[in-house]
Formats: structure tokens, C-alpha cells, sequence
């Protein structure tokens, strides 16, 4: 396929839903592999007074309450989420890079945040409503520390949509789309520095090693995990919103309750109540991230190969 046709650089090309397919498949492989420490994320995050442990002490404590198979609660919904909003983020991304690239626009870290930024408000957009139902799907059955939590009873992703649709509002659905918006600096910023770094590297025409592009993936994600991690906090709080007396889940969140609940971490437990379940979180997302860049570049090097397309790897 011409770089110079229209397809090729319109938003039905094969090389952009390649790119999709390889991210949304490296991103359910890498999430697969760590889902515990995820699990471990999301409980530190929403049960306000379960105490701050080490990752291994979380896991073993949800293990042995719960059960071992409660370290995987919520597996399917939160990967077809993950699937879909991965495909949708990948294929954004792509077709800016591509049309950027059929511009002879050189890339530049300043272009990639913001293709990375229009990217992330598309996919936030369009799955949120999923992410809101796989958190809850994902912390149902839980023991929580937090006697304000109340348990939800869904019978699955279709019953939870169903139930909230009914019972809350279609509204609900979208709970937490502000700091989501706000998040999409995450990606964005991860993004850059990974498509910075893999420019640096692969200079002269050098071949990336696996081991590199796990590195490189590593970095960028904790540089964008680290700086983006209290609003993810107030994320996950509001998808959650089962709370019995204070309505802290809103119905969409406003930068108020936003900063509410912000401060009211800090007022609880100081300034590092912010950051509470970043090591679980940072040992998920970094390493995560890192395994699905490489399985995404793999996937997309070979399908390229057999196309006769390599070409298109190139920055």
C-alpha cells in the first residue's frame, strides 16, 4: 500500500489497525500477567482504612481472606475494557502519527503530547463507561475496612450496566470523566518520552533490543505514573462511588469534588495519603506497560514483515 494514497493515510489503513490490533493484544497479555498487583492498586485506592502494606503483605492478605482466585475478581471486565481502550488509543494515536508524517512534519516530543493528549480524549470518551463498571465488578465481594463502602450485586458486565442505568442514571456511567480527561496527560506524557527515548535509540538505523524497548517502556510509564498518581486516586474513588452516607461518587465528576476529595486525603492522612498504593501501582503499570510495548513492537514487526511493510516501523 502507497505512503501517497488516500487510504494509506486516511483512517482505514492497514498499517494503523495493525498498530490497534498490537497494542490492544500487548496490553491484555502484559495486564494479564501482573492483574494482582492491579488488584492490590485498586483496594489501597477505594478502602481508605485498609493499612498501607507492602505489595507482597496486600496480596497475601486478599489471598487469605478472600481467597486466591479473589486476586483475579474482575479479570474479564477489566480486559475486555483494557482490550477496547487500548485499540481506540493505539489506533488515534497512529492515524495523527500518520497523517503527521504524510504532512513531512517531523516529529517532535512538543507533536507527540499533543497526538498523545487528542488520543486520550477520544478513548475517555468512548470507554469510560466500561472502565466505571469494571472497577465496581472488580472490587464486588471485597472486604473492605471502610465500613461507608457498600457492596454492589451485579451478575456481570451486562447486569452492571443494566443496574446502574436503572437505579442511578445513565449519567453514571461516565463517573470520574473529569480527572480522566485530566489523565490523559498520563498516556500522553508516556507516550512522548517512550517515542522520544525509541527515536534516540534506534539513531542510524540501529535495531532496538527487546531488552531496550522493556526499558524504555519502564521509564516512560513511571515518569507518567509518578506524576499523574493523586488524580488517579480520585479516579478510581469516583468510578467506584458506592458510598453509603457522603455521595462522594457524584454523578460526573466536577473539579470540586475533585478537589474535595483531594483534600480530604491530605486532611486524613498528610500530604503522602496522595500517593497511597503507588508502589503496588508502579510495579502494575510499569511493568505492564513495559511488557506490552514489547509484545506490541513484536506483533507489529512481524505482521509487518509479512505484509512487506517493515518500512512502516520507522519513526
Amino acid at each position: 500500500m502507497s505512503d501517497n494514497g488516500g487510504t494509506a493515510v486516511g483512517l482505514l489503513s492497514y498499517e494503523t489497525l495493525v498498530h490497534a490490533v498490537a497494542g490492544a493484544m500487548g496490553s491484555v497479555t502484559a495486564m494479564s500477567v501482573f492483574f494482582p498487583l492491579d488488584t492490590a492498586k485498586s483496594r489501597l485506592q477505594v478502602d481508605e482504612k485498609r493499612k498501607s502494606n507492602s505489595t507482597p503483605v496486600i496480596l497475601a492478605e486478599i489471598a487469605k481472606e478472600e481467597g486466591l482466585l479473589s486476586l483475579y475478581r474482575g479479570w474479564l471486565p477489566v480486559i475486555s475494557s483494557l482490550c477496547c481502550s487500548n485499540f481506540v488509543y493505539f489506533y488515534t494515536f497512529n492515524t495523527l502519527k500518520r497523517l503527521n508524517a504524510a504532512g513531512q512534519i517531523k516529529s517532535r516530543p512538543g507533536r507527540d503530547l499533543l497526538m498523545g493528549v487528542a488520543a486520550g480524549v477520544v478513548n475517555v470518551l468512548l470507554t469510560t463507561p466500561m472502565w466505571v463498571v469494571n472497577t465496581r465488578l472488580k472490587l464486588q465481594g471485597a472486604k473492605f475496612r471502610n465500613e461507608d463502602l457498600q457492596q454492589t450485586h451485579y451478575r456481570g458486565i451486562f447486569d452492571a450496566f443494566s443496574q446502574i442505568i436503572s437505579k442511578e442514571g445513565l449519567g453514571t456511567l461516565w463517573n470520574g470523566t473529569l480527572p480522566s480527561l485530566i489523565l490523559v496527560l498520563n498516556p500522553a506524557v508516556q507516550f512522548m518520552i517512550y517515542e522520544g527515548m525509541k527515536r534516540k535509540a534506534g539513531r542510524g538505523g540501529k535495531k532496538i533490543s527487546s531488552a531496550e524497548i522493556f526499558l524504555i517502556g519502564a521509564i516512560a510509564k513511571a515518569i507518567a505514573t509518578t506524576a499523574t498518581y493523586p488524580l488517579q486516586t480520585v479516579q478510581a474513588i469516583l468510578r467506584f462511588g458506592q458510598y453509603k452516607g457522603d455521595g462522594k461518587g457524584g454523578v460526573i465528576g466536577s473539579l470540586s469534588s475533585i478537589f474535595s476529595l483531594l483534600m480530604d486525603r491530605i486532611r486524613r492522612y498528610g500530604a503522602l495519603g496522595l500517593y497511597k498504593g503507588l508502589e503496588a501501582k508502579l510495579l502494575q503499570t510499569v511493568l505492564t506497560a513495559a511488557l506490552m510495548f514489547v509484545v506490541y513492537e513484536k506483533i507489529t514487526t512481524a505482521t509487518f514483515k509479512v505484509m512487506g511493510l517493515n518500512k512502516k516501523l520507522k519513526h
